[in-house]
């Protein structure tokens, strides 16, 4: 079949002479909404406001530090944060020389002004004596501030604020002298500050780089902000409804930002595959009503099985073992879901309300481009071409160009970002690497915490007395004369700090860990009169947290894989294609993993990308970027895939099927894969290390399944498999369909 009887054909397909396609659940959603367009918006515009107020009223609740962990270090925390301890709320204020050593004169004069200082500030209860460094060089001082105890025990970084402005005002009193101050409220409360100017930027940036985008598609502004005002509605929705939720799964820090991403995209996508199917319709001669209808009972019915898909597909996160993932799967399934509710209502009654005036205001340089219906791209027709031609070739080609790109994620390294992987542009970090270098045993270091009747505080102290000594012997340790020992105020918990040289996640402080796991802490407290003990610290969560994700990783592929083909299986009805679509998926999401590795475990890319390279992928990120990637390749998937169908229920070859549903949903294909993108790419200029391989690894992976994925595999596989592709098992024929035409 021509391209010219493709185009005669879809003009004559059953539809478009204003005759709807045969009435379903979205069609009939589609038809209500259309109806009752006012009633329509108006709902969703109450639900939006009233899904943020109810955040509002009950708060939301975020995770613990405890939350995010697992294995022996959650079992410390837990014990830590359940207990009140003195040095709780400590910071460490570093006086030190900018050249030469410090004078005893210098010390004694800045520490009495900084005494002074700090009585006026309230959330100060006690100034310690300073501590010199061996190289005479700086003195650190502890401050410890009210944090207060039990359920009134407030965080570090709310009451550090006061004493940061004291601090700062002896800095600028000195400016020979570096008086700077590391602390957790410190530190947590920079970061915060960081991580919502990170999150404001790409706010700021990815929603009118999405309307840009939008405008060169469609050429007129309305048709351009509608699929926008979708997404962010949604986000805001889904922001509220996270917010409630939080009481049942708290949320944690992360789970914005990805709701933000999610959101966005599905929203827009959504919205675009709408919009340019009611267009191509109103152009091949059907009326508004019409054209919208059909639009509904195709591109509509692609909405909700990709957002079912999606939606199962986060939802593997809860399979993850960790409080952190559940906040996540939970977060993007509601933006999802919200954004599939609001494509199949409210997208509808919108688009009937407006009509055609969706093309105004019409830009006109860019409207002229988007006009032409049926108007084939060039460039994918001439990527097309081979590929159609010698299909076998095409396949083996892009199989082996993936799969090379896949293959340094088999040295993929797992490591949580500790302090030292943080920014060094932030001004906290310069001041912590001072800190270090000035004072080794304030760096990394080894939780052993004990919980025991108060009655055995004493027994409990001599024999983690006992165990530093030995510890010590070992030579593995930093020196310490005394055992940094501290107790609970109530006598019931003991925490006992190990320090040692070099990073977090550096071989010396992974096999002191092992070492103190699987001998010295077993030997000293399995006989001893305690209730329970664990080993946690920095080293220990990002040895820990690995290590369950790895575990854990099989069974949410498992989980999501299987999942998503059943749903491929009910829609397409073919075996063939709900296995093909399994393999293409997990083959871009095993490139992506190997970008990651190219990328991040080296140091080619830090000037380019602006971060330091720790060696390794961030623990978390190789099961997001699965369940996400999973999800959001099920967007182009089935709407490819449906187009396709379409060709093949006319009657033609395969081959023009093929080429006919590609080329019609090239348009579409493209806008909405520079649109993720353009809005992942934006995560990657921001300044923490998870954040830049998180969207690092989302741009690529959506840019190849957008291209050598739906370009090259797609249509090689589906031309080889001919017939075979849409045959329709048995088994099948009296199970209901998801979606059909």
């Amino acid at each position: 079949m021509s391209v010219s009887e493709e185009q005669d054909t879809a003009h004559k397909r059953p539809g478009t002479s204003g005759t709807p396609p045969p009435r379903g659940f979205v069609e009939r959603t589609a038809a209500w909404s259309m109806e009752h367009r006012k009633s329509t918006i108006l709902l969703w515009v109450v639900a939006v406001i009233l899904a943020y107020a109810a955040s509002l009223v009950t708060g939301v609740q975020a995770q613990e530090d405890a939350d995010n962990l697992t294995g022996q270090s959650a079992v410390a925390e837990r014990m830590l944060d359940g207990a009140d301890f003195a040095d709780d709320g400590v910071e460490r204020v570093l006086i030190q020389a900018r050249s030469g050593k410090l004078s005893a004169g210098t010390v004694e004069t800045v520490v009495a002004s900084l005494r002074e200082r700090y009585d006026a500030v309230d959330e100060v209860t006690q100034v310690g004596d300073p501590i010199p460094s061996k190289d005479g060089r700086s003195v650190l001082l502890p401050v410890t501030l009210e944090l207060g105890s039990g359920d009134e025990k407030k965080k570090p970084k709310s009451v550090v604020g006061p004493m940061l402005e004291a601090t700062a005002a002896e800095q600028q009193a000195h400016a020979d002298l570096r008086v700077e101050q590391l602390g957790k409220g410190s530190v947590t409360k920079e970061l915060s500050t960081q991580l919502g100017a990170d999150f404001q930027r790409a706010e700021f940036i990815s929603v009118p780089l999405t309307l840009v985008i939008l405008l060169v598609a469609f050429g007129a502004l309305l048709a351009a902000g509608l699929p926008v005002l979708l997404g962010i509605t949604s986000v805001v929705f889904a922001f509220g409804l996270a917010g409630v939720t939080s009481l049942l799964v708290p949320v944690n820090e992360n789970q914005a930002s990805l709701i933000l991403l999610m959101g966005l995209a599905v929203g827009v996508d959504y919205s675009l595959f709408y919009i340019r199917r009611r267009r191509e319709e109103r152009a091949l001669g059907a009326s508004p009503d019409a054209a919208l209808r059909i639009a509904a009972a195709t591109s509509g019915r692609a909405v909700l099985v990709s957002g079912l898909t999606v939606a199962i597909a986060m939802a593997g996160m809860f399979l993850s073992g960790s409080m952190l993932f559940s906040s996540l799967a939970l977060g993007t399934v509601l933006v999802v879901l919200v954004a599939v509710l609001g494509s199949l209502t409210v997208l509808p009654a919108a688009l009937a309300g407006l009509g055609d005036k969706i093309d105004r205001p019409r830009i006109p340089l860019l409207w002229r481009r988007t006009t032409a219906v049926g108007k084939e791209s060039k460039l994918w027709a001439a990527v097309l071409r081979p590929v159609l031609k010698a299909p076998g070739v095409s396949l083996v080609i892009g199989l082996v160009a993936m799969l090379a790109l896949a293959a340094p994620a088999l040295g993929m390294k797992l490591k949580m970002p500790g302090d030292e992987d943080l920014p060094r542009s932030y001004a906290i970090m310069k001041t912590y690497d001072r800190v270090v270098e000035a004072f080794p045993s304030e760096g990394t270091s080894h939780d052993v915490v004990v919980e025991a009747d108060k009655a055995s505080s004493g027994e409990v102290a001599r024999v983690l007395t006992g165990l530093h000594e030995k510890a010590m012997a070992t030579g593995r340790f930093a020196d310490s004369e005394k055992p940094d020992l501290a107790v609970s105020e109530d006598g019931t918990v003991s925490r006992l700090e190990l320090h040692v040289g070099g990073e977090a996640g550096g071989s010396e402080a992974k096999e002191t860990l092992t070492l103190l796991r699987s001998q010295l802490a077993p030997e000293a407290l399995e006989d001893a009169d305690v209730d329970k003990w664990a080993v946690g610290g920095e080293t220990a969560f990002s040895a820990d947290f690995s290590q369950t994700l790895e575990d854990r990783l099989p069974m949410v592929i498992g989980f999501v894989t299987v999942l998503c083909l059943v749903i491929m299986l009910l829609a397409f009805r073919s075996v063939a294609l709900a296995l093909l679509t399994g393999v293409l998926n997990i083959l871009s999401v095993a490139a992506a993993y190997g970008v990651l590795v190219l990328v991040f475990q080296n140091e080619w890319a830090e000037n380019l990308l602006g971060f330091d390279s720790n060696g390794a992928v961030v623990s978390w990120l190789p099961l997001i970027l699965f369940v996400v990637l999973y999800g959001l390749s099920m967007d182009y998937h089935v709407f490819v895939l449906s187009r396709i169908r379409e060709g093949v229920k006319l009657g033609g070859s395969t081959h023009a099927a093929v080429r006919h549903g590609i080329l019609t949903s090239a348009g579409v294909v493209t806008t909405a894969a520079a649109i993720m993108v353009a809005v992942f790419a934006v995560f990657a200029t921001l300044s923490t290390l998870e954040m830049k391989q998180l969207g690092v690894g989302l741009a690529v992976a959506i840019l190849l399944d957008a291209t050598v994925i739906r370009g090259v595999l797609l249509p090689a596989a589906l031309t080889l498999l001919g017939s075979r592709a849409w045959r329709e098992p048995r088994l099948m024929r009296k199970v209901p369909a998801v979606s059909h035409d």
